[in-house]
């Protein structure tokens, strides 16, 4: 599947794909629960509010050299947030970007997942 079609995985979602790309993930001694966590997207160094409800980060040393990037950080403890596999068309954000509830501002999130679908090759 990976490769075929675009993916884009939210919290749990994104640490499947985490795990599928070959990274592993741990157990936070304190878990990321409700909204006003500060996160930062890496590529444009803008940081948004997000809501979380997690336990479990993806470990940012298990992704090397599997061609996954991290896109998104937690800015309380610098946890891995996000990712993506620019080859593979994968998205994946470990926050709650649908806003239920929480903030509206990560909506571009889908956005950038609604144009992987687009570009995609028929």
């Amino acid at each position: 599947m990976f490769g075929k079609v675009p993916l884009f995985g939210i919290c749990l979602g994104h640490q499947i794909l985490g795990w599928a790309l070959g990274g592993r993930t741990f157990k936070l001694k304190f878990g990321h629960r409700g909204s006003n966590h500060p996160v930062k997207d890496l590529r444009t160094g803008r940081v948004y509010i997000t809501t979380q409800n997690h336990g479990y980060a993806v470990d940012e040393k298990t992704l090397e050299g599997t061609g996954a990037i991290v896109t998104h950080i937690n800015l309380n403890d610098f946890t891995v947030e996000g990712l993506a596999h620019p080859e593979l068309n994968i998205l994946s954000v470990q926050y709650h970007p649908e806003a239920s509830p929480g903030p509206w501002d990560n909506g571009y999130i889908f956005d950038e997942f609604v144009a992987m679908m687009k570009g995609q090759k028929r």
